[in-house]
């Protein structure tokens, strides 16, 4: 291990790429300390693991550990003036961001990084599942909790790193991969890139970094993803998807719901053969083949592969269920969902849509920042027109301050459905009464965006009990 990394603070110890650093260096006999604004739940893992944690950033957290820091680890999140931030450069220690701590993991292992606008973390994960069923015990850092482990990370003891690549601010620039993955490129994150041009040609940065003897791997269905595999020069390009022709590609054949997941068809090298999974949605069975490519070009078997594939159980907040209400024969089933792009809300609500039969799909949806808002509120009042009801949150800011005429509203007044059947909640504590009033036996009700539109879904089940009990409403 580089001795940058011998003693490391972590400032913003608990977001999802930083805690899963300080798993690994943690499990690598590392020490660990850091810091963040709020508590979290990674904490009481990562304080039984030996990590020094505390609630509140000070510049006197830097003093946690024996000694003093070998480096301190950042993400983008954390701004320039935070306390912890400036008395680190004021001693002269090392700041490294969170991609290039991640990097330094990395070396020493075979490396398979799964980028792209969307389904990264469902394809890292798929992945990562896929090659523990075949005893390679991978290394992984991935941007949400597997539902099998629950856990955002590991330190394995085979020679492989798996890890979601993340392109909203080009940190995926300090990695190198032998295996790239990119499901799909389409405008996102211009709140750093700036313009759609600039996003895009990040990829092809990335892509640079692939080394000379790696693979890409790209969807064949996407235009984005196609564009530039075909702007590649130098790295071997393998495709999958229903539009993939090519001998060494994966061909859909065909797709078909099978309960609570579904059966994809796929040619592959002369063969052809089933995928299953547990997940719903054809989106979710493409991230799945682009999982099997990835493991077969790290040295796994296929059949392995493939029960891996089938048993994966998905990730949090990925069309995650949260539970059912138990006052009618069928009930109301609650899901949460951590969509927040157009695109994105499209494919899940088309896979809930399969999933909901014969029953209605209502969603409820909060806008995750507001640049993303302004620029795209056509585009989700399009896709949300997909469900049966709309029910719109306001906008959930995150890093940014709130830009005046940009809120919610926007999004519900696009939404291509009668009036009646869209609804615009600024007051968050009312959506689970609306919600109540609007499901009906047998719906399926979603939850989806980036932000704490995740803790409506159990609010929204007691809700529904409560009424179905008949207790007077609060």
């Amino acid at each position: 291990m580089p001795g940058s990394l011998e003693r490391v603070h972590l400032i913003g110890i608990g977001g999802a790429g930083m805690s899963g650093i300080a798993r690994i260096l943690l499990a690598r006999g590392h020490a660990v300390s850091g810091s963040d604004a709020k508590d979290s739940r990674a904490f009481l893992t990562l304080r039984a693991q030996g990590a020094r944690i505390e609630v509140g950033q000070r510049a006197e957290n830097l003093e946690l550990l024996d000694a003093e820091p070998t480096a301190v680890v950042v993400s983008t999140a954390i701004k320039e003036s935070n306390p912890e931030l400036l008395a680190a450069r004021a001693k002269g220690l090392p700041v490294l961001h969170r991609a290039q701590a991640l990097a330094e993991l990395m070396i020493g292992h075979r490396v398979a990084c799964i980028a792209g606008t969307h389904g990264k973390t469902s394809t890292t994960s798929m992945l990562t599942v896929a090659l523990q069923h075949c005893g390679m015990d991978p290394s992984f850092a991935i941007g949400g909790d597997l539902n099998e482990s629950g856990a955002n990370a590991h330190h394995g003891t085979g020679g492989v790193f798996v890890a979601e690549a993340d392109e909203s601010d080009g940190s995926f620039l300090a990695f190198q991969p032998s295996v790239a993955v990119v499901t799909n490129v389409e405008a996102d994150h211009l709140d750093h890139h700036g313009t759609s041009e600039a996003y895009v040609a990040v990829f092809d940065d990335f892509v640079r970094r692939v080394r000379p003897d790696g693979v890409l791997i790209v969807c064949a269905d996407d235009p984005g993803a196609v564009a530039l595999a075909e702007r590649v020069h130098g790295v071997r390009v393998r495709y999958y998807g229903r539009s993939a022709t090519g001998s060494s590609d994966a061909t859909v054949l065909d797709y078909r719901p099978s309960g609570t997941g579904g059966v994809v068809t796929v040619a592959l090298e002369g063969a052809e053969f089933a995928v299953r999974t547990s997940v719903v949605g054809e989106h979710m069975a493409g991230n799945a083949i682009a999982a099997l490519l990835a493991g077969l070009e790290l040295g796994a078997p296929r059949e392995a592969l493939l029960d891996g594939l089938a048993a994966f159980g998905g990730v949090r907040r990925r069309f995650e269920f949260k539970g059912r209400s138990v006052g009618t024969p069928q009930g109301v089933r609650v899901y949460d969902d951590y969509a927040h792009h157009p695109t994105e809300v499209a494919a899940q609500l088309r896979a809930v849509r399969e999933a909901a039969r014969p029953g209605r799909v209502i969603v409820v949806f909060q806008p995750h920042l507001y640049s993303r808002t302004r620029a795209f509120a056509t585009e989700f009042g399009t896709a949300l027109g997909l469900a049966d009801e709309v029910v719109v949150l306001d906008v959930y800011g995150a890093r940014e301050e709130p830009e005046p005429g940009i809120s919610g509203a926007l999004i519900a007044e696009a939404v291509p459905l009668p009036a009646e059947h869209v609804h615009y909640e600024p007051a968050f504590d009312r959506v689970p009464g609306l919600v109540a009033d609007l499901a009906a036996d047998g719906d399926l009700v979603v939850t989806m965006g980036a932000g704490d539109v995740t803790m409506l879904g159990p609010e929204v089940i007691v809700e529904l009990d409560r009424r179905a009990e008949g207790a007077p409403q609060g």
